[in-house]
């Protein structure tokens, strides 16, 4: 079968295409400049590797010799991978929403030569159905409405192209942040909270992270009972149902009913990376193992199954395998047997639900019928792991991304030093050293690498996410180079990013290239948007480093959120998360290790241990005056007697020293 240009991409979805016979081309010059030499409309098609309904409409039309025919006569036909072109994703996928009043992928845009949408949707189907067109047709009229109605056409993108230019130019707002925002934001998320089943709203549900994370914030921040027993719920109720892979560890996507049962298959990194924080965070503020088992199954499932030998980690895992949407994760009560013998199938199907019948297409996606005895069935729960590892694996999309992969690092990283988990620290570690090593050109950080191969200027989100991880990195360590770095990432975020007209950042680089609108998201979404995590960033830095540039910066983004994070609360997670740290009070630790270099751990442990998300922690070893150069925080520390010693400030007033875990944790109580 012969190749299209997409053989030479690194993308796994657009290596997909690759044998299709339609002439794709990868985004970029070469496509539009044949575009206009031809007068030919551009079909912009836009999926990634795990999407269901991609992988549907290519098989039913980009697979077709017909369909192709009519897509290479009358278009110039580009594929892009969303996830490694966020930004193509975010401007078209606005423009469809703007048409059609949805979005979602696949998604199909048709653009003039000059890249401006004129038309569009999602799914089309082979042939007229579910009040679709058939795509067969829609390209027909497509071609004919170039040909024979331009001036409709026109005009149609130039509308398009006008409320594209007008969309979040959102102005600072006068009225200071203050903590009656967050009390705002709660009421509207208790509002939607399914008393029932955890979570919000109803079907389909998603686990939405940074919404808990606020919540567990909101908990801490005024005792207020109801958050916890929210929180508590839904990270309870999520971790029971089928949407978490009671077998192997790690999220699903989201659960298509309201009670978390039924799972859409694909597991994203993003997802499982901040899920990971958020059961550690539970675990720490509501002290349920339960929490910390989720939380270190997450990260195990991370290690073991999404990360190259190199250092990064994967991007996803399918929904399908063996052309069935959920088909590795399924069982049936005669392969339990198979597996464990009669005896222990009963146990195992009266332990996961299975001796209530099938609950997915005649088979049986495993949830908690009751309490958890994880003790008690983990030597089941390995046999059942060991036999389905033999079964075909979904596809794996194996390109590695710079900003999810701050998202696990920040987890692994975090959870090291929280549970005495040196093996998730040093994953942590030889992940920030990969990124900066291989994802990085002339000191610009790149967005995507796959097989040796790094490539696309990296995004805001990507700028922010690792450098709040590599904060978290220092942390875990105290090791200078990841602070240093942090800055360094955190000082060219603001100078390519930052726009102090409109005191804003944007998603795309000020070296970036020329898009038909400079894309900038400011929406917490699956994914928490840069401008979001940035502002969060930077806030922490501002405390780490003393300097009060990063906080005013951070101030300047935050400011023009402030109505939306408190009217609609579910889409500003993350933005919430920031107001938190800034209205503080923050808990600023200084941790000093005798000059032998050693015996932090009980010192570690207690600030570690406990919930506090409004901490920043900064560590040296006696006597090493490079470890305190540039850290306020640091200054002047000693070992106390020549012994590990803890310092507890709040806006650089600090209380006495103490060398003791009691001592340290008296203070922590009261900070």
């Amino acid at each position: 079968m012969s190749e299209n240009r997409l053989a030479r991409e690194t993308s796994p979805y657009l290596l997909q295409h690759a044998h299709n016979p339609v002439d794709w081309y990868p985004w970029g010059d070469e496509a539009f400049t044949r575009a206009r030499a031809e007068d030919k409309p551009v079909l912009l098609s836009v999926g990634y590797s795990a999407c269901h309904w991609c992988h549907v409409m290519e098989h039913e039309s980009f697979e077709s010799q017909a369909v192709a025919e009519v897509m290479n006569r009358h278009f110039v036909n580009i594929k892009v991978d969303r996830e490694e072109r966020p930004d193509v994703d975010q401007i078209y996928m606005q423009a469809v929403q703007s048409m059609t009043g949805h979005g979602g992928w696949p998604m199909t845009v048709f653009l003039t030569p000059e890249g401006v949408p004129f038309y569009g949707g999602t799914y089309f189907p082979p042939v007229d159905g579910h009040g679709l067109p058939g795509f067969q047709r829609l390209l027909a009229a497509i071609a004919d409405a170039w040909t024979t109605r331009r001036g409709e056409v026109l005009e149609s993108s130039q509308k398009i192209a006008a409320s594209l230019a007008q969309t979040e130019r959102l102005r600072a707002a006068s009225e200071p942040l203050t903590p009656g925002m967050l009390g705002e934001a709660f009421q509207a998320i208790s509002a939607q909270f399914d008393d029932g089943d955890g979570g919000l709203g109803g079907a389909p549900k998603f686990p939405q992270p940074m919404i808990w994370e606020f919540v567990l914030r909101y908990g801490k921040r005024t005792q207020n009972a109801r958050a916890r027993q929210m929180a508590h719920a839904t990270l309870t109720m999520m971790a029971r149902g089928g949407m978490y892979d009671q077998v192997g560890g790690g999220f699903h996507r989201y659960s298509v009913d309201a009670h978390w049962l039924v799972p859409h298959f694909e597991k994203m990194l993003y997802d499982n990376g901040q899920l990971a924080s958020l059961y550690l965070h539970g675990w720490q503020a509501l002290g349920d193992p339960e929490c910390r088992r989720v939380c270190e199954e997450t990260l195990d499932y991370i290690l073991h199954e999404m990360t190259d030998p190199a250092g990064g980690f994967y991007s996803a895992q399918d929904a399908d395998s063996e052309g069935h949407e959920g088909k590795f994760f399924v069982w049936t009560p005669e392969e339990l047997r198979e597996v464990l013998g009669d005896t222990d199938a009963g146990r195992a199907g009266q332990y996961w639900g299975v001796d209530r019948g099938p609950n997915f297409e005649g088979k049986n996606i495993l949830y908690l019928a009751g309490e958890p005895d994880p003790e008690r069935i983990a030597p089941l729960r390995r046999k059942l792991y060991e036999a389905r590892e033999r079964r075909v694996h979904p596809g794996r999309d194996d390109k590695v991304l710079a900003s999810w992969n701050g998202l696990a690092c920040r987890a692994l990283a975090e959870a090291g030093g929280a549970l005495g988990r040196p093996d998730y620290i040093a994953a942590a570690v030889k992940n920030a050293g990969f990124v900066l090593g291989a994802m990085q050109a002339d000191g610009r950080l790149l967005r995507t690498w796959k097989g040796g191969r790094a490539k696309l200027k990296g995004y805001l989100e990507d700028y922010a996410m690792v450098a709040a991880a590599l904060i978290e990195v220092y942390e875990a360590t105290f090791e200078r180079r990841w602070l240093d770095e942090a800055r360094r990432l955190a000082d060219e975020m603001i100078r390519l990013f930052w726009d102090e007209r409109l005191e804003g950042f944007f998603d795309t680089g000020s070296d970036h290239e020329q898009l038909i609108v400079r894309p900038r998201n400011l929406f917490d979404n699956a994914v928490p948007c840069g401008t979001s995590v940035a502002t969060e960033t930077l806030f922490r830095l501002a405390v780490l480093t003393g300097e009060s540039r990063y906080e005013a910066t951070a101030v300047k983004a935050l400011r023009p959120m402030a109505d939306l994070m408190a009217r609609y609360a579910s889409g500003f997670g993350r933005f919430l998360c920031a107001l938190d740290f800034h209205l503080g009070p923050v808990v600023e630790i200084a941790l000093v290790a005798s000059a032998a270099g050693d015996g932090l751990e009980p010192l570690v442990s207690e600030v570690f241990g406990r919930y506090l998300p409004n901490r920043v922690v900064a560590g040296m070893v006696a006597g090493e005056a490079g470890d305190a150069a540039g850290i306020p925080l640091l200054a002047g520390r000693e070992a106390v007697g020549g012994r590990p010693t803890a310092y507890v400030c709040r806006n650089y007033a600090c209380e006495l020293p103490v060398t003791d875990r009691a001592g340290l944790a008296r203070q922590l109580d009261q900070a």
